[in-house]
């Protein structure tokens, strides 16, 4: 690795890993809500997901304003992992929190992972 390589490598931030709930409290393809640093955040929990299981997304429904994502419906649409927000159908992919319908609107994602038995959000 040369120097410049190196220094951009150390520049790069370590995410600040946050525990917010145990294994205990998620349901499998259902979402939970949690709450860090005065933002609420969706936590998903999709066992058969490839990869990481878990998706961290805000909770508050760009169209309405309602905080609802985390009551949403999980499902596949178009090759996607999405969540159906319960007031205006529309399809957030869990992956990014782009909306299929509606490319404007976006919701904010998080890192999300287990730690032992706890989630933690970086």
């Amino acid at each position: 690795m040369n120097a410049s390589a190196l220094a951009a490598a150390s520049a790069t931030p370590t995410p600040a890993w946050r525990a917010v709930c145990t294994r205990d409290d998620l349901v499998a393809d259902s979402g939970v809500v949690v709450l860090l640093d005065g933002q609420q955040i969706a936590l998903f929990y999709v066992p058969a997901a490839d990869g990481n299981p878990l998706y961290a997304i805000e909770n508050r429904d760009p169209k309405s304003g309602a905080n609802v994502i985390g009551r949403g419906l999980v499902g596949h649409l178009g090759g996607s992992l999405v969540v159906a927000s319960p007031l205006y159908k529309q399809h957030f992919r869990l992956a990014d929190g782009s909306c299929v319908q509606y490319p404007e609107q976006q919701l904010r994602t998080w890192q999300a992972r287990f730690n032992g038995d706890t989630i933690e959000i970086a």
